[in-house]
């Protein structure tokens, strides 16, 4: 079979460019596809693993998503809130409060999601919880700035990042007793939802690369099919049959 092919210039170099921007965009998609079934699998691996229960292992390394049980006391009166938040829908803040181990360390607890109504504690006493309790949590390591997310304000009372250093420094805690390589979200107790309403200990980490990497694929495809449908129909690609009577 003979083919025919002359491809007109400025189509043929558009097209290739464009091409290598899907495909490069496909390839990136299967690549955070198997980050994101990694970092599941870390999470659930993680988080439904025996609990660490001595605070004085919260001075060393520990992976994140690691499951914690401490007992201690909540610092309410230093709690901050992380703005943007939602819950089913519903516009909210997570309350990050300061708990007080029973080795005297401090560390942040993200105790989880309230309604904008009921961000002023004074309107939700009832969550603020005093003398000793058990809190069960998962460590997460300090959250990083989206390139679009504003930078924390403290000063006028904005927050959309949790980064303990920041945090422990606005509020003046005393930096030999806080602990700010991590914080730790606070775990649900009980089937009955009370505010804040913590996490459920179970990954909710959206998961849809591969259709996004089918997308761009399908749509590097789609190109390469115009741009050879184009060049038939203009008369610049043709496929013949060798003749071998010749």
């Amino acid at each position: 079979m003979n083919i025919y092919f002359r491809p007109l210039l400025w189509p043929s170099i558009f097209s290739v460019i464009i091409f290598a921007i899907l495909f490069s965009f496909g390839t990136w998609q299967v690549k955070r596809l198997f980050w994101k079934e990694a970092l599941i699998e870390r999470y659930t691996t993680q988080s439904q693993s025996n609990p660490i229960k001595n605070p004085s292992k919260l001075d060393s390394s520990i992976n994140e998503f690691k499951s914690v049980e401490f007992t201690g006391s909540f610092l309410h009166k230093n709690e901050i809130y992380i703005t943007g938040k939602t819950y089913e829908g519903n516009a909210g803040f997570h309350v990050i409060t300061p708990f007080e181990l029973n080795n005297n360390k401090i560390i942040l607890i993200n105790r989880g999601w309230v309604s904008e109504g009921y961000r002023n504690p004074e309107k939700r006493k009832f969550s603020l919880v005093e003398g000793q309790i058990l809190i069960k949590g998962i460590i997460r390591y300090p959250q990083k700035k989206g390139y679009f997310v504003p930078e924390n304000d403290g000063k006028n009372g904005f927050w959309f990042t949790i980064k303990p250093n920041e945090i422990i420094n606005f509020l003046n805690l005393t930096s030999n007793k806080v602990i700010n390589n991590y914080y730790i979200d606070a775990l649900r107790q009980g089937e009955k939802l009370t505010l804040p309403i913590g996490v459920t200990g179970k990954p909710k980490l959206r998961n849809q690369h591969l259709s996004y990497a089918v997308t761009w694929y399908g749509l590097a495809l789609s190109l390469l099919f115009v741009y050879f449908s184009y060049h038939m129909s203009s008369g610049r690609l043709s496929f013949k049959k060798n003749d071998n009577n010749e």
